[in-house]
């Protein structure tokens, strides 16, 4: 018997990701975002969400894909994680998707770099793959690669 999951959809660079629903808080336009200084690059800034501090996290720098072109509007997707909130920029919002466990399929091997190492595996859909995104990978990533630059 196979078992079904609901995913977040949105896209980078023409990729699209999909982060389990359960996982999401909101999806929001980008709000105002405050530099932080001394932060590291991916890094964005951080927003105020109806009180609550949100730190933004430019997932294009830390998968290390292109820069966003300019003036192409941001979306977040805000996901919760044990430190609290944390938006992850990206370029456009898709659809809210239910898969079952027969169409995933293993890490492709022409995955590279950083998505390798936030990536669990693929979603066949009908016509792309959905690249399923481990967020504890990408927020821990985050912060322990500030820790060894602070050495």
């Amino acid at each position: 018997m196979s078992t079904s999951q609901q995913f977040c959809t949105f896209y980078l660079d023409k990729l699209l990701f999909g982060v389990e629903s359960q996982e999401i808080q909101e999806v929001i336009r980008c709000l105002d975002l405050t530099e932080v200084p001394l932060a590291p690059p991916t890094i964005h800034g951080l927003m105020n969400l109806r009180g609550q501090i949100v730190t933004a996290l430019d997932l294009r720098r830390r998968l290390e894909l292109q820069p966003r072109p300019d003036g192409m509007p941001v979306m977040g997707v805000v996901v919760r994680t044990p430190e609290g909130a944390v938006s992850l920029l990206v370029d456009e919002i898709g659809d809210v998707v239910e898969v079952n466990d027969q169409s995933f399929e293993a890490l492709p091997e022409t995955l590279h770099g950083e998505l390798r190492n936030v990536i669990v595996g693929v979603h066949k859909l009908d016509k792309q793959l959905m690249h399923v995104l481990n967020t504890g990978r990408v927020y821990g990533a985050v912060e322990s690669n500030d820790r060894k630059a602070d050495r």
